[in-house]
């Protein structure tokens, strides 16, 4: 094994190790007084209880797949699903911790030193999140690929990994979305629409679970969602390097080279992040939405070049590069889409929809959330021609490398959103004043900008991952049966078809239920605290704050298990019931429904958010009106759109297609 072979595992280290210096800098920020650190401790044990209960529900579930997979395919591929589990969640766990430490240093900072010194604390919390999962994903993939992935023979034992980053990020984007989205409805319906009172007020017993929801979905949830998409780009360009026969791979390269290349890209991507988090804070004086652009899109354009160099550096066709720009330039193309549906011109329109009730705002929202899908999903087909052209299948996964390298920047972005949103509610609930609560609103603004960003990244980049992973199952099979095809005509794969179209909905179906039960308790739970605890809605007496985390991490965890049982079994129930070719039907007809269904719920929901918070700006009459109470009603309809159906449909295909990677074998 060449030295070669040890960058990925070193800069895995590195990558923590910055990653721990800069959680060091953000400790030594003031906690402020006694009662804003009282909310701030309350917010961090509310998410650690919800992480804990749900780590160790998903430890059992992750046993039994452990001793399946080293029953049929060794003791490798079940070592490798270990480390994989283990990676996802300690990526979500680091980011959680850092977002509940970080938020409540983000409001004392605006409150004491202004916008620009909030920024720098809110963004370092984040950009912890971003470094924990690309060095995460390096440490634990090159240090496998040290063991097994240079040889052809045992690189499938790799797969595992992918399986269980997948396994742990599926239960906790669905869990964390229902906690989050279950607290988001209720605290809003009760109290901004029922009692007239403020967002974040802190007579809502409602308000705690919320912020702590934040944590759990959005930031935990979300990093695992980025780690299983990021891993599953580099284990299907290797599966597909490895497989490669002889005459296609020839103008590319050579075998261990092409296998080498997506540690070796992801590794300089982590780089660039590292660089692109240097530029936030050195242009954090000027405003806030400019000094993030810069880094993301600074970042980018270093990486790029490097990637460059990189290809040179290994020895392989600079075609191979041109696919990584695709992918690359596709990300940043996928992200500004997704920003224009969930800002400016769309969310005016819906905001005036409103004039005339909430039916029209569901209407126009929902419009705009399924018109939106056409650009991405044609970009994503540009995408895929251009690097199968280059390159064939394994272009196509460098290509999903490309837009995925610098994960490290674009996930420090997307979890700086949801602890700037923190540290508004901690503001507000402290009663630190109308500036500092302006300071962490205009940060706020900000970060759901960036928030609906990184959604949209992340579903282009989950689609082009499992695009490859897919190619990679089909070279799998082949390899041992020659004659084996995905073709439209075979009644097999027509059936595989239909019922992979059908998944996407079913999960929806069961997140989205799963989130309005899960409500209807939290609902019930706010409505009899305002009813049954004498002064608490005139500020003499304090919530149950207690009582509604409770509720919403006791339903997140019951209501999370079907999806993901299901998610884990069709491909073996198909794949050894009926045959290979029906399960790549079904991996080929879900990808289609999940990309579809991800774009129209996440750009919908985010352009229902936004349009609320245009009409709280005062635009058509501001807060209390009927207009904004229709808003409200979207932006409600909106938050599982966006929050928990939407995201999941990520993760669903991705662990289906690894699923099915890692059974391949045993079809064959």
């Amino acid at each position: 094994m060449s030295t070669n072979a040890l960058i990925p595992t070193l800069f895995g280290v590195v990558g923590l190790i910055a990653a721990m210096i800069i959680y060091q800098r953000v400790r030594r920020y003031p906690t402020g007084d006694a009662k804003v650190a009282e909310i701030g401790d309350q917010i961090h044990l509310g998410a650690m209880v919800f992480m804990r209960r749900e780590y160790t529900m998903l430890a059992w579930f992750c046993l039994v797949l452990v001793v399946l997979l080293w029953y049929f395919l060794g003791y490798k591929t079940a070592l490798s699903f270990i480390a994989g589990a283990v990676a996802s969640a300690a990526a979500g766990l680091i980011g959680m911790r850092t977002a509940t430490r970080a938020n409540v240093r983000t409001t004392v900072a605006a409150h004491n030193e202004g916008r620009d010194e909030a920024l720098a604390v809110a963004f370092f919390g984040g950009s912890i999140m971003g470094l924990a999962v690309a060095s995460l994903g390096l440490l634990g993939l090159g240090t496998l690929y040290l063991f097994f992935g240079g040889d052809p023979e045992t690189a499938h034992s790799i797969h595992g990994f992918g399986m269980g980053a997948s396994s742990v990020a599926l239960f906790s984007r669905v869990g964390g979305g229902i906690f989050t989205k279950s607290a988001d409805i209720g605290a809003d319906l009760v109290g901004k629409v029922e009692a007239g009172i403020p967002e974040d007020d802190p007579r809502n017993p409602g308000v705690i679970a919320d912020n702590v929801g934040d944590n759990v979905g959005d930031v935990a949830g979300m990093g695992s969602d980025i780690f299983e998409s990021y891993c599953g780009s580099m284990i299907a360009s290797i599966a597909i390097a490895s497989t490669m026969v002889i005459d296609v791979m020839d103008p590319l390269g050579e075998r261990t080279a092409l296998m080498f290349l997506p540690l070796a890209l992801a590794s300089t991507g982590l780089v660039c992040s590292i660089i692109g988090i240097v530029l936030v804070r050195a242009f954090a004086a000027r405003e806030p939405g400019l000094a993030l652009r810069i880094g993301t899109i600074g970042s980018a354009v270093i990486f790029i070049a490097l990637a460059f160099v990189v290809i040179q550096w290994v020895e392989v066709s600079y075609k191979i590069w041109l696919a990584v720009l695709a992918g690359a330039i596709g990300g940043i193309v996928i992200g500004l889409v997704t920003e224009y549906y969930t800002s400016s011109g769309p969310v005016e329109r819906i905001a005036r929809a409103g004039e005339t009730g909430p039916a029209t705002v569901i209407i126009t929202g929902f419009a705009k959330g399924m018109e939106s899908v056409t650009i991405p999903v044609l970009t994503l087909c540009v995408i895929i021609t251009v690097s199968s052209l280059l390159a064939g299948l394994y272009g196509v996964g460098l290509a999903a490398v490309g837009m995925l390298a610098t994960v490290g920047m674009t996930m420090a972005i997307d979890a700086y959103g949801p602890v700037a949103d923190n540290a508004g509610g901690i503001a507000e609930m402290s009663g630190l004043g109308e500036e500092t609560r302006a300071i962490t609103d205009s940060l706020d603004e900000v970060g759901n900008t960036t928030a609906a960003i990184g959604k949209g990244f992340a579903i282009g980049a989950a689609a082009l991952a499992a695009l490859a992973i897919i190619a990679a199952y089909v070279e799998t099979i082949s390899a041992a049966k020659p004659d084996f095809v995905l073709a439209i005509s075979d009644p097999k794969v027509l059936v595989g078809l239909f019922i992979g179209g059908i998944l996407p909905f079913l999960i929806a179906s069961l997140t989205m239920t799963a989130v309005g039960d899960a409500a209807y308790e939290m609902i019930n739970e706010i409505r009899r605290q305002f009813r049954e605890i004498p002064g608490l809605l005139e500020g003499r007496a304090k919530p149950d704050t207690a009582r509604c985390v409770d509720i919403a991490t006791a339903a997140a965890i019951k209501r999370m298990i079907p999806p993901g049982v299901i998610a884990v079994a069709v491909p073996w129930v198909v794949g050894f019931g009926i045959g290979p070719e029906t399960l790549g039907g079904v991996l080929a007809g879900a990808l289609l429904g999940c990309v579809l269904l991800a774009l129209t719920m996440a750009n919908a929901g985010g352009a229902w958010d936004n349009a609320k918070k245009f009409v709280e700006k005062g635009n058509l009459g501001g807060k209390g009106t009927d207009t904004h109470a229709a808003t409200v009603v979207g932006d409600t309809v909106g938050d599982p759109f966006k929050d928990t159906s939407g995201p999941s449909m990520n993760i669903l295909i991705n662990v289906m297609a690894l699923v099915s990677l890692v059974i391949a074998p045993l079809l064959a």
